[in-house]
């Protein structure tokens, strides 16, 4: 809730520089992209501030958020991943605080819809699905706190069919790209992971590799990966996840049915059932029409999910209660 007679007055950009509200906390300065301080608001109706002033810092690189946090200079240092999160489960000052998240990672194949490319053939999105050992990826990545899954919609949501994960089976995955014309493998271009997650993407393109698809490494910028991904400009592999919430419906309508902004094309069968749904009011009726559109999903291999992320945050020494997950 924020007063409009103030904004009204010093404007939009004016509220940016000093924004007034009613939560528990006091704006104090900001310095956009590197830090927001904040102070106790003593008078907060609900519950006074037991932290007197909290200071946010935009850290990208992780291994100077460890580094902040082995120094005290951090309290919490959030989204470790690898070893910077095995550094600090080994580190007996720091504690290494998790939680799944409704988010899951996901392999996107914005070429299956174009009949000249190899991945139009199913038999080659189901082989690059088999390459993957993503339990391996759980262990070198979240530490083996992640949920294994068959999906791209988080398990937790709304209508969300819970579907095992695909198998690793690299011999298949070969046999199934021979089947399909690549005995020798193909070189499939550009795999690009969402910034600022390198490691994750330089993963997969090892395991990727290892069955013969071969393919280079593409790093951005995120704003640019996402204006591209969103422009269908993106080939190859996308290496993603998505935390936004929601229910099964608005990931459909986010990633999967045709016009989606982030899909590169759609199946007519599976559009019509996203319609059907959005105008069910029979609420099981609805659950079988959403479960259906996931069967097609998974028969068809549009996906290569991998699975759902524990994210891994460091917590130092001073803090009780880092309230990781409690929301």
């Amino acid at each position: 809730v924020v007063p409009k007679k103030y904004i009204e007055k010093v404007g939009e950009d004016g509220f940016r520089r000093q924004p007034v509200g009613l939560g528990p906390y006091r704006f104090v300065r900001m310095n956009p992209g590197i830090e927001l301080v904040l102070e106790a608001n003593e008078q907060y109706w609900r519950k006074k501030p037991t932290i007197k002033r909290v200071v946010i810092k935009g850290v990208p690189d992780r291994t100077t958020r460890l580094a902040m946090l082995k120094t005290g200079e951090a309290d919490i240092g959030y989204l470790m991943v690898g070893l910077e999160a095995a550094t600090i489960k080994a580190d007996p000052k720091l504690r290494l605080a998790k939680v799944i998240a409704p988010a899951t990672w996901w392999l996107e194949f914005p070429e299956q819809w174009n009949p000249k490319s190899p991945w139009n053939d199913r038999r080659v999105r189901l082989a690059a699905n088999l390459a993957m050992d993503k339990q391996a990826l759980n262990e070198a990545e979240r530490l083996g706190y992640s949920r294994l899954t068959g999906s791209m919609i988080p398990s937790g949501m709304e209508f969300a069919l819970r579907l095992d994960p695909y198998p690793y089976d690299p011999t298949h995955a070969k046999r199934l790209l021979t089947d399909a014309g690549y005995p020798n493998g193909f070189d499939a271009g550009d795999l690009t992971p969402l910034p600022p997650f390198t490691t994750m993407g330089e993963a997969v393109a090892t395991q990727l590799a290892t069955a013969g698809i071969r393919t280079r490494l593409r790093s951005m910028e995120r704003a640019t990966f996402m204006e591209a991904w969103r422009s269908k400009k993106l080939g190859g592999v996308i290496v993603t996840v998505s935390a936004a919430p929601g229910s099964t419906a608005v990931r459909l309508e986010s990633f999967v049915i045709s016009s989606a902004p982030y899909a590169a094309g759609g199946y007519p069968d599976i559009d019509d059932l996203f319609r059907q749904q959005a105008q069910e009011r029979d609420r099981k009726k609805r659950e079988t029409l959403l479960y259906q559109i996931q069967r097609l999903m998974h028969e068809r291999v549009m996906f290569g999910p991998i699975f759902e992320p524990s994210t891994l945050h460091g917590v130092g020494p001073r803090v009780e209660e880092p309230a990781i997950g409690l929301s």
